[in-house]
């Protein structure tokens, strides 16, 4: 009955009605934001921008959805505006992303005064998972991309999609197919924790890097996806680092910092920004 009080209230044109609203979901939206274009000033900038829009825009809320869908649209439409002026990332994304750090003293600096300074600087190989699972959808199709993540990371149903994307559920289905097949495949090549032929172990070295006491094989296991990787159901598997990956906030989780810092070198070994090394820690509180 609140909710209903206020969505009213905002509708007519009470803004502290319609922040209080929006205010539930925001941490979830510039948690998708993030997953979509892994730049924390983009997403502050985008959620400020769709809280704006959407204000604006609410007399024209027509309730076919909930107010949180509809915001979800109108950011990812905005979304859609700034990816499209990017490249989808090449398979080997993290590889540049380490190639670089290896040769530079001044990435690798970073990097630890991050990981020994900063609040949110720990390092954690689920955590890195996450980082990992960001990289490799982001060469999907943006379609595919923000399907699968609106699907699997935040529950959002198909139909619910569907008004999201301005695409029918059939479409949405196989949106969300080709975008699990696809990451699957990539995975079933790339990934040495569950499968010996992979070629990228770097969240093992990390954990080396960062965590040198630590047994990592102990960490391991403590993985579902890991412990079930003997069996290795390709489909299966997937399935689970999802169900790791849903469970991370990539904005407010204990390694949060440092795995950003690892985005942004990511993001200049691949050409997509170049300011690196104008970037500083958050300072602690």
């Amino acid at each position: 009955m609140e909710n209903e009080n206020l969505l009213r209230a905002a509708i007519a044109g009470d803004i502290n009605a319609f922040q209080s609203l929006f205010s539930e979901f925001q941490p979830q939206l510039k948690s998708y934001l993030y997953r979509l274009v892994t730049d924390r000033n983009d997403v502050d900038d985008l959620t400020h921008d769709t809280f704006i829009r959407a204000f604006d825009k609410i007399s024209t809320f027509n309730q076919e959805a909930s107010l949180k869908t509809w915001v979800f649209r109108i950011a990812t439409n905005l979304a859609y505006d700034h990816l499209r002026k990017q490249k989808r990332w090449p398979v080997n994304a993290q590889d540049q992303g380490a190639d670089l750090a290896i040769g530079s003293e001044e990435v690798r600096e970073t990097f630890r005064i991050v990981h020994e300074t900063a609040n949110a600087g720990a390092y954690e190989i689920k955590e890195h998972i996450d980082f990992c699972f960001t990289c490799i959808s982001k060469t999907l199709p943006i379609e595919n991309q923000v399907a699968m993540i609106l699907k699997d990371m935040y529950d959002f149903p198909v139909r619910e999609i569907g008004l999201i994307l301005g695409k029918t559920e059939g479409v949405i289905k196989h949106l969300l197919t080709d975008a699990r097949s696809t990451m699957t495949e990539i995975y079933d090549h790339r990934c040495a924790l569950v499968n010996k032929t992979g070629v990228c172990d770097q969240c093992s070295h990390l954990n080396e890097i960062f965590n040198p006491k630590q047994d990592r094989q102990e960490q391991l296991m403590k993985m579902e996806m890991v412990k079930e990787s003997k069996k290795y159901n390709r489909a299966e598997l997937f399935a689970l680092r999802e169900l790791l990956v849903k469970a991370i906030d990539p904005l407010q989780s204990s390694g949060a910092d440092l795995q950003d810092s690892i985005m942004r070198c990511t993001r200049t070994a691949i050409g997509e920004t170049e300011d690196f090394f104008g970037w500083k820690p958050p300072k602690a509180e």
